[in-house]
């Protein structure tokens, strides 16, 4: 039951929509748009190898640019480095500058850095497989291949295919064994280009066709692509220019969602495989600006779930899958401030529903043919969070989340005939850490083992199924890491900081014990989120270690904007509050300083989307207070932005940020947008990273804010700016070619504390 837009649902296999500051997510659009912030997003803008080094920081040229509201003024002299076609060359230079001004700064360091490249890769084993899922006939799962940056997407025949599942199950591997089959090979269709993402793939229910979305630029504008299973031919022509939205309707048939040119989810298309893109019927448009929509298919695949949503009311359609010409239905409908999700089971329609009242979610149940006709099968709860809901043939799990951790209670359901009207007791899986995240995995209907994914600041990502009759959990696959890592030489703590108006907020925290002394002494990395009702749950990293095993303690600011608390949190962090984000960061840090983490002088942040904007807003607020930060493609330009409607997703975030054509938003926004409030003051050492084909976050919010901030600071601390001009929100798309950014951080990191050796 898992829901669009706005869930970082970064751990999630497949996220519907696209929220623009969000850290995680991707989106959802027609062939024959034509998108004018985006048109053409120059795939292939690499670095010039006869680029002239820049040994001094580059200056961006002022040119005036008067912006007035409500008889204020504000002046933005880099308003021109905003080019919606990435084609200008006078803006091209200027990045390429700031990208040859940081090759400069950090040329000293690049022995190290590939050093530290060659540890965090040394740690991953390459040539690796994922835990085989079995559906239906077959095990599914990836490798990955030694040397190689993308993924293998792979099935192997189920020989044993009309046993029921078992949480001991095995796929077998051996020589007189059913051979490997590799369905998709990303390395090969990469070759072509310098970024590829294969966003999702799904077989069809009958599994003889394979439909997949790829993203060749970074833009999250995506093609659909669907090929035999057996022989990978082609079957018809790609739909292009389409999300990474898309459902199986029946076996001949797909749905899914385009945009319009401000880059919203607007429509929902129903495609029978064979025919011609242009002769697709459009199942619904959303004409609403401030709604977008988004596709999902039920548990038991009779039924597709279209949800239109803002970012405080969703309402649903569905279709039956087995008589598509009925058209769509109300499941739920539009009311102001009521959120809904759908899960189907049987006879009945389960619907997770949210309100101002019930503002943590209860879950309901409604006979499929009569929905009015609603039961209140888990009430709301003032403490405690519905956040995802599975559906099984005989069991429903709900994923909740109290006192800030998540937790996975499993239920067993009546016989389909039998009258629902309550639930039972509910069993909870045991979870060891004391601060972890735990998420949901794909399954299969009609088997009473659930899969879930665990995790911890010390406990790489696993893999489990768990028998709900039984309730025995076995492990079916753990995170290699190599180089002889031991989870028992680390420590995770759960810390309690209070926020200036006495709240308090969750610290998680991670480090080595033999090497920190915690006297304040100790070099501390602070991360921190606090948007969009994102859940920033305590996660192993393997390239994290390289700092833990040097000494570092890494902490997670759980501020209000997320979700942690239950949705009350999310909502005393945005809108007109928003500002409590950052000084829940700010009061964080200073627990963090006073209880002897670490001191002023060895405290370094990093944020990310709009995790960049709280970096931004605190480094304007608190300078201070840190050595070193790290923005990655920070929302930063906020005022401007959001008054702009023509800028990619602007409009269905006014919900979120608030609508500053509005004078009570307009001076509350300007008040912590960091461009705005940059100030002649010092700062500490920034690093502030972009993607050129970004569409959550244009590049020019973080060019802008450099450029104001190398005008007017009073410091000579270094300040680096990096722009990837192949590349969109998620930087590159290779999986070492992320490691490389993580060591080139961690490099910065370093070099900002002197802990770079000789």
């Amino acid at each position: 039951m898992l829901k669009g837009n706005n869930l970082f649902l970064r751990s999630k296999s497949n996220f519907f929509g696209i929220a623009r500051r969000n850290t995680s997510l991707a989106l959802v659009g027609f062939p024959t748009l034509f998108f004018p912030s985006l048109p053409a997003l120059a795939p292939h803008l690499k670095m010039s190898s006869t680029t002239p080094p820049v040994t001094s920081p580059p200056v961006a040229k002022k040119v005036k640019h008067a912006m007035e509201s409500f008889g204020d003024s504000r002046l933005d002299n880099y308003y021109w480095l905003r080019d919606d076609s990435r084609s200008d060359p006078e803006v091209l230079s200027y990045l390429r500058q700031e990208n040859a001004y940081t090759d400069f700064v950090m040329a000293g360091t690049k022995v190290f850095e590939q050093q530290l490249f060659a540890e965090i890769r040394g740690r991953i084993k390459e040539d690796d497989i994922t835990a085989p899922l079995r559906k239906g006939p077959f095990y599914y799962y990836k490798r990955t291949l030694e040397g190689k940056e993308y993924v293998q997407h792979c099935r192997r025949e189920a020989s044993n295919h009309d046993a029921p599942l078992s949480v001991y199950d095995i796929m077998p591997e051996g020589p007189n064994d059913p051979p490997e089959h590799v369905i998709l090979d990303e390395n090969l269709k990469a070759e072509s280009y310098e970024y590829y993402s294969v966003a999702y793939l799904k077989a069809s229910p009958n599994h003889k066709l394979v439909a997949y979305v790829e993203d060749t630029k970074g833009n999250e504008i995506y093609d659909v692509f669907v090929i035999d299973a057996e022989t990978r031919a082609p079957i018809g022509k790609p739909l292009t220019g389409t999300t990474s939205n898309f459902e199986w309707a029946g076996n001949d048939s797909l749905a899914y969602i385009t945009m319009d040119d401000t880059l919203r989810p607007d429509k929902v298309w129903l495609h029978k495989l064979g025919t011609e893109q242009s002769n697709d019927s459009c199942l619904y448009e959303e004409k609403d600006d401030m709604f977008s929509l988004d596709l999902q298919a039920s548990e038991s695949e009779k039924f597709l779930f279209i949800g239109s949503e803002s970012k405080t009311t969703r309402f649903i359609f569905y279709i039956d899958i087995s008589t598509p010409d009925d058209g769509l239905k109300v499941l739920t409908p539009r009311e102001v401030g009521i959120d809904t999700s759908a899960s189907h089971r049987g006879n009945h329609f389960f619907i997770k529903r949210r309100s101002n009242e019930y503002f943590n979610s209860e879950l309901l149940a409604c006979p499929v043919d009569n929905t009015s006709a609603i039961t209140v099968l888990i009430p709301h709860r003032e403490s405690i969070k519905i956040q995802d809901v599975q559906l099984f043939a005989d069991h429903l799990v709900v994923c909740e989340r109290e006192n800030g951790l998540p937790k996975l209670t499993v239920y067993h359901l009546p016989a389909i005939d039998e009258p629902l009207t309550r639930l039972k007791n509910g069993q909870t899986v045991d979870l060891i850490d004391p601060v972890y995240s735990v998420d949901l995995k794909t399954f299969e209907f009609s088997s009473s083992i659930l899969r879930f994914s665990y995790s911890s600041l010390q406990t790489p990502s696993s893999v489990y199924d768990y028998d709900m009759n039984s309730g025995v959990s076995v492990r079916k696959k753990i995170e290699s890491v190599l180089g002889g890592f031991d989870s028992s030489k680390y420590a995770t703590e759960r810390k309690w900081a209070t926020a200036s108006d006495g709240t308090m907020i969750p610290i998680s925290v991670v480090y080595r014990k033999d090497l920190v002394k915690i006297d304040g002494t100790d070099p501390l990395l602070l991360y921190g989120y606090g948007s969009y009702e994102i859940c920033i749950d305590p996660e192993f990293k393997a390239s994290r270690l390289s700092l833990l095993d040097r000494g570092f303690i890494f902490a997670i600011a759980h501020i209000r904007g997320g979700g942690e608390m239950g949705r009350q949190w999310y909502e005393n962090g945005k809108l007109l509050k928003k500002k409590n984000t950052f000084t829940d960061f700010i009061a964080c840090a200073e627990f963090l300083i006073e209880q002897k983490y670490c001191s002023k002088e060895r405290l370094c942040i990093e944020g990310r989307s709009a995790g960049g904007l709280l970096i931004g807003s605190v480094l304007n607020m608190r300078p201070d207070l840190f050595k070193a930060a790290v923005a990655g493609v920070p929302f930063v330009d906020v005022l401007t932005t959001m008054l702009d409607p023509t800028i990619p997703l602007t409009t269905s975030e006014w919900e979120e940020w608030g609508d500053p054509r509005k004078e009570e938003f307009y001076f509350y926004m300007k008040s912590y947008s960091p461009v705005d409030n940059v100030k002649a003051q010092n700062y500490p050492e920034i690093l502030v990273t972009a993607g050129l084909n970004d569409p959550r976050v244009l590049y020019s919010e973080p060019a802008k804010f450099v450029a104001k901030l190398r005008d007017m600071k009073t410091d000579d601390n270094v300040l680096l700016f990096k722009c990837e001009l192949g590349a969109g929100h998620f930087s590159k798309s290779g999986r070492f070619e992320k490691l490389q950014e993580d060591a080139f951080t961690y490099a910065f990191i370093l070099k900002a504390l002197n802990m770079i050796p000789a």
